[in-house]
C-alpha cells in the first residue's frame, strides 16, 4: 500500500469579517512569512476600499509583528490588534480553522497531495459561497470565552 510522503505543505492565511463572515484567503505551498501577510493586507484593503476602518486581529507570530507588516498596515490604514500569547480562544478565525479541519481533514485519507489541496479549497469555497451559512453563523458568533475572577498562582 503506497502512502503519501507527507513532505508537501499547503498554507492558508486568512481574514474573516466578524459580522458578515466574508472570508479572504491567501494560499501557498511554501511558507507563511511577512511577505504573505503583506499580500493579505493588500487584499483586505482592495476589498475594503477607501476610508473604511479595518481592524485585523492577529496572534503574536514574529512575522506578523515585523516592521514590513506594521508599516504597510499603517500606510493602508489597517489597525493591527495583537492578541496575548496562547489565546486562540479570542480569535474568531481560529473557530473557522477548526471547522475547516473537521470538515475536510478529520478521519480522511487523501491519495495524493492534489486531492488533499482540492479538499481544503472545496471547504474554503463552502465558506466563501456561504453553503454552510447556518452552521457557520452559529459557530462564528462574537461571544468569546473569558475568565472572570480567576485566581492565578505560580508554582
Amino acid at each position: 500500500m503506497s502512502t503519501p510522503s507527507g513532505r508537501n505543505r499547503y498554507n492558508v492565511l486568512g481574514a474573516i469579517h466578524a459580522v458578515t463572515h466574508a472570508l479572504i484567503t491567501i494560499c501557498n505551498e511554501t511558507y507563511i512569512n511577512a511577505n504573505v501577510v503583506c499580500e493579505l493586507l493588500l487584499e483586505i484593503r482592495k476589498i475594503h476600499i477607501g476610508e473604511t476602518p479595518v481592524t485585523l486581529v492577529m496572534d503574536n507570530a514574529r512575522y506578523q509583528r515585523c516592521s514590513i507588516v506594521t508599516e504597510l498596515a499603517e500606510k493602508l490604514k489597517i489597525e493591527l490588534l495583537f492578541l496575548p500569547a496562547y489565546s486562540p480562544n479570542l480569535n474568531l478565525i481560529e473557530r473557522l480553522w477548526k471547522w475547516i479541519k473537521k470538515d475536510c481533514l478529520y478521519c480522511r485519507y487523501y491519495e495524493s497531495f492534489s486531492n488533499f489541496k482540492k479538499a481544503i479549497e472545496k471547504t474554503l469555497q463552502k465558506v466563501t459561497l456561504q453553503e454552510s451559512k447556518k452552521e457557520l453563523d452559529s459557530l462564528l458568533t462574537l461571544k468569546f470565552q473569558s475568565f472572570n475572577n480567576v485566581i492565578y498562582s505560580r508554582a
